[in-house]
């Protein structure tokens, strides 16, 4: 197979003949490239790393807004430099699909994002064939052509090809002409069969199309995977990635988080919430606090124009952090409200 090594790119086609060979010596690596008889040349040179340390990783996602932990940076970093997906598990809310934001944000690269739900499939997540468009030429075609022998072989042919190919986040990634940042995000929620099509592309990066070949991503996407954990991902896939657990953040980062996105709030008033917060998600509830949340409630404070966390201002607005009725009656007895 044409491409296999580090972003390297190959199209496979089925009767595609090579009628030359470019030498190409990207730094001290000797490779051989075939060129089709279409003209289009079908590998690109080996990506560079996206971040030169760990510490660049952790000034270039706070630039964009995202304040990373040491342990969330240093495994950034692995990721981009072993050309590794990243697996990405944690509460809901803790900045797992901001990371992935993140990322792109600061490497000027573009986000594809396949949002799981269940019931996605093959079509929605990879590939379809446009059948509206293929029966619009067959009918065409049937005009042109008539009953002359061997029309239909030929015109099976032409159906499949690019033209009416539709694709789909996975083989939109693989198939960018640019840099992208693939996020599968919250794949807990999809059925187990789509881990499946994605083993080919975490191993390998590219995608087998039956009609046309393999497509072998012309630049590697820097993926990430989240989960919630509502269900287990199978070991197949864990293997093929790095690992990552992010969990609520320290109360000192949480009020770097909060006076970063709240910049308009009160140093002390800021320490409260965080506290606040955290004795809530110290409570038996359905769906503890995030730090999603945290901030969201630092911004009720500053419209409220509130000075002081009163009684009175935390039972009136318990909502905007929990979301269950019998999580807010737990907490307001918790809190002798």
């Amino acid at each position: 197979r044409l491409g296999e090594v580090g972003g390297d790119a190959a199209l496979e086609v089925p009767h595609v003949v090579a009628t030359r060979v470019a030498h190409v010596t990207p730094s001290c690596l000797g490779r051989e490239y075939a060129v089709p008889d279409n003209g289009a040349v079908t590998s690109a040179s080996p990506d560079l790393p996206r971040f030169d340390s760990v510490d660049d990783v952790g000034r270039r996602l706070s630039a964009t807004g995202y304040l990373a932990s040491d342990a969330i940076a240093t495994t950034v970093f692995l990721a981009d430099r072993l050309g590794k997906p990243l697996l990405v598990e944690g509460p809901a809310g803790v900045g797992k699909t901001e990371l992935a934001k993140a990322v792109a944000a600061s490497t000027g690269a573009r986000l594809v994002r396949l949002q799981c739900y269940e019931g996605v499939d093959e079509a929605r997540a990879l590939y379809e064939w446009n059948h509206a468009k293929q029966l619009l030429r067959i009918t065409a075609g049937r005009d042109e052509g008539g009953g002359e022998p061997g029309h239909w072989d030929a015109l099976r042919d032409d159906i499949f090809t690019d033209e009416f190919l539709l694709s789909r986040p996975l083989l939109e990634a693989v198939r960018s002409e640019d840099r992208v940042v693939l996020l599968v995000d919250e794949l807990d929620k999809a059925d187990v069969e789509i881990e499946g099509l994605l083993l080919e592309i975490l191993s390998d990066f590219q995608v087998t199309v039956p009609e046309l070949g393999t497509i072998t991503a012309r630049h590697r996407p820097f993926v990430v995977l989240t989960s919630n954990a509502t269900r287990e991902l199978s070991e197949a896939l864990r293997r093929r990635c790095l690992f990552l657990h992010i969990d609520y953040p320290t109360p000192a980062l949480e009020e770097q988080i909060v006076a970063r996105h709240v910049p308009g709030l009160d140093g002390a008033l800021v320490e409260s919430v965080v506290r606040l917060v955290g004795r809530l998600r110290e409570l038996r509830l359905r769906k503890a606090p995030s730090v999603s949340e945290t901030v969201d409630w630092a911004r009720t404070l500053l419209a409220l124009s509130t000075a002081d966390l009163t009684a009175e201002v935390l039972r009136d607005n318990l909502g905007v952090l929990l979301k269950h009725q019998d999580d807010i009656d737990r907490a307001a007895k918790a809190l002798d409200l």
